[in-house]
């Protein structure tokens, strides 16, 4: 009999699943993927939710969304009954704090970036209907928080103006895992939402400095897609380092957006590997990533190298003239 129950429990381990039914009606399959040691990933409908299983309770990063908050408190009682104390935003979409209603009634104490809660207000300000005070996180912090948790010092840090204004990256060096919110998308183009903070330089410098902190045995725990590691995270690195100096380079060249998402070479490798049939797709990356170049260095000047050296004469000469 114990046997049994030592191989159920190994079982549970490794993946638990649940098939949840949104209001829509449709089925989401939840599935709960060991990382490494006492922390675990949470897939289903939304950005990847990171885990922590101690003793005395459990620590949560990212709750998907509000209707799926039940099935997803079921999947983690099917490896623990602990109470959830602590839950950590990775930034402010609902796709990552839908559930923080529901979790701060099961007594969880919610933890942001002062920056995802500030927009996460807004959010509330002007949906009350939808989501109220109970959703904002009650502690928030600027650059680093540490967390002291099933004997692992657990280091939040700030991310600058990556995927948003406010994401923070959350790591156990002790487990050797990282959770990057949404600062990397494994096989899958990012979404940047410059629209809030976010950049395409911020991002890559984010990728670049998580990676600085792993190693090569370290479960990376992505905003979206499939548990990764070091070479996934550099290939993100390297693609989207790619792609922006392609985009930069026919930009100086006087290329419109649509010349630009007419080359389907510049993203052609990373297509056949799917990655433009994602959340973002091919023509969206394209899009963000030009009007990031157009917005920092100004729109494409289409005159002659003769009436460019006109002008800038013209302009000397009036200085002259004004001095």
């Amino acid at each position: 009999m114990n046997i049994k129950k030592t191989i159920l429990s190994l079982l549970l381990l490794f993946t638990t699943i649940a098939f949840s039914q949104t209001d829509s009606g449709e089925k989401i399959n939840l599935k709960v993927i060991k990382a490494s040691g006492d922390v675990y990933m949470l897939q289903g409908k939304g950005g990847n939710i990171g885990l922590s299983f101690g003793k005395e309770s459990i620590l949560m990063i990212d709750d998907q969304y509000a209707e799926l908050s039940e099935d997803i408190l079921k999947a983690v009682r099917k490896i623990s009954n602990k109470p959830i104390k602590m839950l950590i935003n990775t930034h402010f979409h609902g796709d990552h704090t839908g559930g923080n209603m529901a979790f701060n009634k099961e007594g969880a104490v919610i933890f942001s970036h002062e920056k995802a809660r500030e927009r996460l207000a807004g959010i509330v300000n002007s949906d009350q209907k939808r989501i109220d005070q109970s959703a904002l996180p009650m502690v928030t912090f600027t650059n680093n928080l540490q967390f002291h948790h099933n004997g692992e010092t657990i280091q939040a840090f700030h991310i600058e103006n990556a995927h948003t204004d406010g994401d923070v990256a959350i790591y156990f060096p002790k487990s050797n895992v990282i959770h990057t919110g949404d600062v990397f998308f494994n096989g899958k183009y990012p979404y940047i939402d410059t629209e809030n903070g976010g950049s395409i330089d911020g991002y890559i410098r984010g990728l670049k400095r998580i990676k600085m902190m792993i190693n090569e045995d370290t479960k990376v725990i992505p905003g979206h897609g499939d548990l990764g590691t070091i070479d996934d995270l550099t290939f993100t690195i390297n693609m989207l380092t790619d792609i922006y100096k392609e985009v930069r380079f026919h930009y100086a060249k006087e290329k419109s957006l649509q010349d630009i998402i007419a080359m389907k070479d510049i993203t052609s490798k990373y297509d056949e590997q799917d990655y433009g049939k994602g959340f973002i797709s091919t023509d969206k990356i394209l899009t963000t990533i030009y009007n990031e170049i157009k917005k920092t260095k100004g729109p494409v000047d289409n005159r002659s190298m003769e009436e460019r050296l006109q002008d800038k004469y013209k302009q000397q000469q009036k200085e002259k003239k004004d001095n």
